[in-house]
């Protein structure tokens, strides 16, 4: 960077199909990179030729720019093959941009590159866009529709996991099938994309396997076991996600697992009671732990794995699976109005399995408001 602090524009190079930050910038999904730049409130974008005019009709932006008009730039001066730096550099020519600011995820090559042609390129930590933390009116309706897709399919999870014949053997089957995990996240997984949604690494856990909560779950399922389907299907059409969890038993819970459901809804319950503006997101989860700590739920290392409430309380749900503002043990933040939040306490520990629970909220001035519909119960 030159010894001048000053950034005269902000600078994006990536696709928006796996980039929020671009995707939230433009309302443009493109699945290879392009060019964004914001500069004294304005937007632009620099599109290839394929996705010029899509971009001209679809994107959030100002004004679109034609790549290819800069290719020819460099063509005339004897480079047949200009590289994104250069197109940058006449970019920046154009709009007079000496400095940008660019994501922690800025492409170093291209950011080493950039420095060469003498523009300032400065990184700035997450949040890129600190705005998308509130989430508009549209946002949350976005966020719901992806939240009814989610519900269809839990309820077809779940009708699944009902409609299942307990045999001798101990394992569930299904029309005469032995169950097993694949078949469930098969069942979910057809019911979102029926609805026009994107399932991705839906999972589907059984027993023991519960106990690592990102496990997606594999082969049979037992009866009298905890089942635990987290679901979050992405819109195509918006690019927001949503984001439920549930936790079935088909057959009868042992005693310890029915209280442990017990304590996950209760310690649900303590999240909701206790979101609103300004509140401490670390306090309401350590309130938590401590809540599951005097039921006898422990938290920590046992034989030789981690066991009890070892995530965070939530996280924030929009166009990240996880974006911010955080929710657990590392959180420094408050909560605020129109923030948008998982709430899904868990307990995991091996021979009973786990429980979760998750809905998603939004942050009011005096508490929440739940956009998960579908109710909670444990045996089916």
């Amino acid at each position: 960077m030159p010894k001048s602090t000053r950034i005269d524009a902000r600078l994006i190079y990536s696709a928006s199909d796996s980039d929020a930050n671009m995707l939230w910038a433009t309302r443009f999904f493109a699945p290879d990179p392009f060019i964004f730049v914001a500069k004294r409130g304005k937007r632009y974008l620099v599109m290839n030729d394929l996705e010029l005019d899509r971009a001209k009709s679809q994107a959030s932006v100002d004004k679109v720019l034609a790549y290819s008009d800069y290719q020819k730039r460099w063509r005339s001066r004897g480079i047949q093959f200009p590289t994104a730096a250069q197109i940058l550099f006449e970019v920046f020519t154009d709009l007079k941009i000496k400095s940008v600011e660019v994501p922690a995820t800025f492409p170093l090559g291209l950011a080493d590159r950039l420095r060469t042609m003498r523009i300032g390129v400065k990184a700035r930590p997450d949040p890129f866009w600190p705005e998308r933390e509130f989430k508009t009116k549209e946002e949350i309706r976005f966020i719901s529709h992806s939240l009814r897709a989610a519900e269809v399919g839990m309820e077809a999870g779940i009708d699944a996991v009902r409609r299942t014949e307990i045999r001798k053997d101990g394992y569930l089957y299904f029309d005469g099938t032995r169950f097993t995990s694949e078949i469930l996240k098969r069942i979910i997984n057809t019911a979102i994309m029926f609805e026009g949604y994107v399932p991705s690494h839906t999972i589907g856990a059984s027993g023991d396997q519960c106990v690592d909560p990102h496990n997606q779950g594999s082969g049979p399922i037992r009866a009298n076991t905890s089942i635990i389907m987290d679901i979050f299907p992405r819109s195509q059409s918006t690019g927001y996600f949503g984001d439920i969890t549930r936790t079935v038993v088909r057959g009868r819970a042992s005693e310890r697992l029915k209280h442990a459901y017990h304590c996950v809804a209760n310690a649900q319950e303590i999240g909701f009671r206790r979101i609103k503006d300004g509140a401490s997101a670390y306090d309401i989860h350590n309130e938590i732990v401590g809540y599951f700590d005097n039921e006898g739920f422990p938290t920590g290392p046992m034989n030789g794995r981690m066991q009890g409430f070892f995530h965070g309380t939530g996280h924030g749900l929009g166009l990240d699976i996880h974006e911010a503002p955080s929710f657990g043990q590392r959180s420094q933040n408050a909560l605020r109005t129109d923030n948008v939040v998982t709430v899904e306490p868990g307990l995991y520990y091996e021979g009973m399995g786990g429980v979760r629970l998750e809905d998603v909220v939004v942050v009011t001035k005096t508490g929440c408001k739940n956009l998960v519909k579908i109710p909670k119960f444990l045996e089916v």
